[in-house]
């Protein structure tokens, strides 16, 4: 069984209470990069344990390529590739922050950095551990998180 832990108080939005999805705005910390992402105001985020995702504090949150929209930054993103190659981590050249990238569980999709999240549209979010450790094993755990 899987521990889920609610975090409200990191986020503070004065959002409404509508139902559905809203547009959220993110980005690097030096904002040349910037993106807007189609999600619920109320965020079910995943945080692995990989040694990536641990050393960058990165919490996930995957989304189809349909509900993603980069805004600015193309010409400031680099890509950081290893083991398989398939996932395509993206970061900013210029402060470091890797704000999105597609994910080796969802090469279809984009997974977004809820931390590079603009706080004001969040209501809150769902923090569910993921065994990244264990990746081979515990994948089929992602398996419908961008559908």
């Amino acid at each position: 069984m899987q521990c889920r832990q609610i975090i409200c108080s990191w986020y503070g939005g004065s959002i409404g209470r509508e139902k559905g999805v809203t547009t959220h705005r993110g980005g690097c910390h030096c904002g040349q990069v910037s993106f807007e992402v189609q999600a619920p105001a109320d965020i079910a985020a995943d945080q692995c344990n990989c040694s990536v995702c641990r050393m960058a504090g990165y919490l996930h949150l995957i989304v189809s390529r349909s509900a993603f929209q980069l805004l600015s930054g193309e010409d400031a993103i680099e890509t950081y590739t290893y083991n398989t190659n398939v996932a395509q981590h993206y970061f900013c050249r210029h402060c470091g922050i890797k704000s999105f990238y597609v994910p080796r569980s969802h090469p279809s999709g984009i997974s977004v950095n809820v931390n590079c999240l603009d706080p004001s549209t969040i209501r809150s979010v769902t923090i569910t551990p993921f065994d990244g450790q264990n990746w081979e094993q515990n994948a089929f755990k992602l398996s419908s998180l961008s559908d």
